[in-house]
């Protein structure tokens, strides 16, 4: 369970940027209120100066020069009508409220159910969804979870890498993969996988998994390698670990999730890319010939699918991007 605070605000709302799109959607309903570039918004009409494009907001940091510092939503006033200040001063012209009173309102309004102890199974609500995908690429880094079985092709819900870290560690999939992993027989290992185990698509929200009903892509993609028990570099004890390190360590490509895979003999690896530079399965072919060269491993080719399906596991030592950790004071 996440304390309401103003910290804890702004974590959940994209440093406050959230905040100014409810409220500025509430004077403007059939208008794009932001758009983000970068870590400036253009200018937007100002409810407190008669609608005039003169609000100015921008994302700032608390401690200049410092990339890990708290960063925070501020807005200014071209023609100085309100004075200048952040998400909370902004909502408090709006709602007359302050202090304690100020943050409940915003967590009702916003539907951030900070102070409510949540189970991973329960759904966001469409306006936490929404608030959290218009108008950045900043916003789009989300992605479709599915209830077990794999015969199950429509998602229960939307989720974050953060929200499958928490997975993960977690006890959700602790005793069936304890299970999986005293499963000898490899025909009877895949069909208890099959049917027990939740997964998600990292790749994109779907309507349902197929490549043809993909809404929105992520801007990540999951490169499964298998059997490492079997490959020339990576086998042994301590195959794996020694994999991890080396991807973690990669100079060109930023691990944002690693874990072991359910069967205990592969690994996870989630990483950023680009599509409007290149397409998915593009990406895909450029980063496997790289593996090859540089680790000499394969990747799963199925991964070329953009509805690539992942089954989660329990992993203690599941490794996220520190940046997420930074920006996300709620990991359990």
């Amino acid at each position: 369970m996440e304390k309401l605070s103003k910290q804890s605000i702004l974590e959940n709302t994209h440093y406050g940027l959230n905040i100014y799109s409810h409220i500025l959607k509430s004077y403007y309903p059939d208008e794009t209120v932001l758009a983000l570039a970068g870590r400036t918004c253009s200018p937007v009409k100002n409810p407190f100066n008669a609608d005039k494009p003169t609000l100015n907001i921008y994302i700032e940091k608390s401690e200049t020069g410092n990339a890990l510092s708290d960063e925070t939503a501020c807005y200014t006033d071209s023609e100085n009508t309100i004075p200048s200040g952040n998400a909370f001063d902004f909502a408090q012209l709006h709602y007359k409220q302050q202090g304690d009173e100020l943050l409940q309102t915003l967590n009702k309004e916003l539907n951030l159910h900070l102070g409510k102890k949540r189970n991973f199974y329960e759904k966001k609500s469409d306006n936490q969804i929404n608030q959290k995908n218009q108008n950045s690429d900043d916003f789009k880094d989300y992605f479709s979870f599915f209830r077990s079985p794999i015969t199950n092709i429509k998602p229960h819900k939307t989720i974050s890498l953060l929200d499958t870290y928490n997975y993960l560690i977690g006890d959700f999939a602790k005793d069936r993969t304890n299970e999986l992993r005293s499963i000898t027989d490899e025909k009877s290992a895949r069909k208890f996988k099959a049917q027990k185990f939740d997964y998600c698509t990292f790749s994109g929200v779907f309507t349902s998994r197929s490549d043809k009903n993909l809404t929105t892509h992520s801007g990540f993609i999951c490169l499964d390698f298998d059997h490492l028990s079997q490959s020339a570099d990576f086998k042994g004890k301590g195959g794996l670990e020694l994999l991890k390190n080396a991807l973690l360590d990669d100079e060109y490509f930023a691990t944002e999730l690693m874990f072991i895979s359910p069967s205990g003999d592969g690994l996870k690896w989630i990483v950023k890319i680009d599509i409007s530079t290149a397409t998915h399965a593009q990406f895909f072919d450029a980063i496997s010939n790289y593996v090859r060269q540089t680790y000499n491993l394969e990747i799963d080719k199925a991964c070329r699918d953009v509805s690539r399906a992942c089954f989660l596991p329990y992993d203690p030592k599941a490794h996220i991007n520190p940046q997420i950790i930074k920006q996300n004071d709620n990991i359990r």
